[in-house]
């Protein structure tokens, strides 16, 4: 029954979780992800930067009514600058939505036997980093504001026995949960005989 129930598992793994290259009975127990506020983030300080440039331009095309404005816009002038913002808010537009993407693309999957991390840190920088979770020795969280605290976010640590590597899962919802589920299977996983 219980071989059953673990090829039951891995076939909903394997058509959930696509992209993870699962071992024959192995399945996914804990999917991480981001916290949505990073999102947020990205667009609030999208849509700062679009305010104040939106407030520069009626500032530059209201400098005729500014006596001894070092520059002034004429009519001609106003359609390149219309141009060039038009422009920047595209530009402004792709580095969020890139943003969003990148964040957006960082997992941590926690399977029955090993911790699958996948980062990226740039639309051209991607890893991917596998951990036992047998070889695991510390799972702990840090939380180092203010903010961390009020909006329950923190960074993941996992530390592994040997070469000492410490992986890190930045911005995460509700760390402790996610810690004390991570310590259970890694407790379980050290406990279950070796095949």
């Amino acid at each position: 029954m219980k071989k059953e129930l673990s090829q039951i598992k891995h076939a909903r793994s394997a058509k959930e979780f696509p992209n993870i290259d699962l071992a024959e009975d192995e399945y996914v127990v804990l999917h991480i992800q981001r916290s949505k506020l990073g999102i947020m983030i990205i667009w609030f300080v999208a849509a700062f930067l679009a305010i104040v440039l939106t407030a520069a331009v009626i500032l530059l095309t209201n400098t005729a009514a500014i006596e001894n404005s070092y520059f002034t816009i004429n009519s001609s002038s106003k359609g390149y600058l219309v141009l060039g913002v038009i422009a920047l808010y595209f530009l402004l537009f792709f580095c969020a939505w890139a943003g969003q993407s990148i964040y957006k693309s960082n997992h941590l999957y926690i399977t029955n036997r090993r911790a699958i991390q996948t980062v990226r840190n740039s639309l051209f920088s991607n890893s991917t980093n596998i951990i036992e979770l047998a070889k695991i020795e510390d799972v702990s969280y840090r939380q180092v504001s203010i903010w961390d605290h009020i909006f329950q976010v923190g960074t993941l640590r996992m530390a592994t026995v040997g070469d000492e590597t410490t992986y890190t899962f930045p911005f995460l919802d509700t760390p402790d949960d996610e810690v004390d589920q991570i310590s259970k299977l890694v407790q379980s996983s050290r406990q279950a005989p070796k095949k």
